[in-house]
């Protein structure tokens, strides 16, 4: 499986009372069908899966792929603290509409490199599906270290990482050392210096609201190999990094940009609270701006 483009990291809607808004959520992975983005990750930490139940992971799944149709790639989250309810999520993946599935670290357990890759490696022959690794140590603790690549480099399924410790040192490890797997961004204010790298792909949770100018960096570095424009893209991109992170409300900051782009994207769920009005008209006031600076860098 290749990797290439952009992946948006599905929200989840929910109503007011906590359940899911699953038509909202299929109008939703329609409308970035037919926006262009070149795939979806369902389950993944914005679309909160943490505080769904694996059987509403399931049914999310399902739902997406019935709204898009069976063409677009699906890449489905596993994570979970407990590696049974991973298990049994990746058993299941391919019947309900998985095209690959994503493999996270373990949360709080914080294991070793070797239980890391004998966990991994579990869940390889329980999915039975290509499989995109997951990086995350700021919320999973630890860190998928050479060690770790070393001891799963004999899984084909193993083919790719969504990269998101930060550490531009990971990126020039992985690309140098570890050719076989594809580098996939996960931090979204280093997309320009991945794609200078050689990464093909973009996980990025902004795509849920503008996908448009998400793919316009995606064409401009690896379609067109044309940097000059992919830094001036990236350089009106980057307010829009810094209010996503602003006093880590980034997925209530990404569901307020669904819903000011005129989609329902629901509430979050606790123990997360929205946004503020003063931080929702700073959002706002930015997502104006970037379109119209992206616009006409593209024109």
């Amino acid at each position: 499986m290749k990797f290439e483009g952009i992946y948006t990291p599905v929200i989840t809607p929910f109503f007011e009372d906590g359940s899911i808004n699953f038509d909202s959520f299929s109008q939703h992975v329609k409308y970035l069908k037919d926006a262009g983005v070149h795939g979806l990750m369902i389950g993944g930490t914005t679309g909160e899966y943490y505080v769904e139940t694996l059987e509403e992971r399931l049914e999310l799944l399902s739902t997406a792929r019935k709204a898009v149709g069976e063409e677009l790639t699906i890449i489905f989250g596993t994570g979970s603290v407990n590696p049974k309810d991973s298990l049994w999520l990746a058993e299941r993946a391919k019947a309900a509409g998985a095209s690959c599935i994503l493999l996270a670290t373990p949360p709080y357990s914080l294991p070793t490199q070797q239980e890391l890759a004998t966990f991994a490696l579990e869940i390889d022959r329980a999915a039975g599906l290509p499989i995109m690794l997951y990086n995350y140590p700021a919320r999973m603790g630890v860190n998928m270290e050479a060690e770790f690549f070393e001891l799963v480099k004999g899984a084909k399924n193993i083919c790719g990482i969504k990269e998101s410790s930060g550490d531009i040192n990971r990126l020039h490890m992985l690309i140098n050392e570890f050719p076989h797997i594809q580098v996939t961004c996960g931090m979204d204010d280093q997309a320009l210096e991945f794609f200078a790298w050689g990464a093909k792909g973009w996980v990025c949770a902004g795509s849920n609201f503008l996908p448009k100018e998400h793919i316009a960096l995606y064409q401009a570095c690896v379609i067109e190999n044309d940097f000059n424009k992919g830094r001036k893209i990236m350089a009106a991109m980057m307010p829009l990094m810094s209010v996503l992170e602003q006093g880590g409300k980034f997925i209530q900051s990404v569901k307020h940009g669904v819903t000011f782009d005129g989609r329902d994207a629901g509430i979050v769920r606790s123990p997360l609270m929205g946004l503020a009005d003063s931080e929702k008209t700073e959002l706002e006031q930015v997502i104006v701006s970037l379109k119209q600076n992206i616009a006409e860098i593209t024109a």
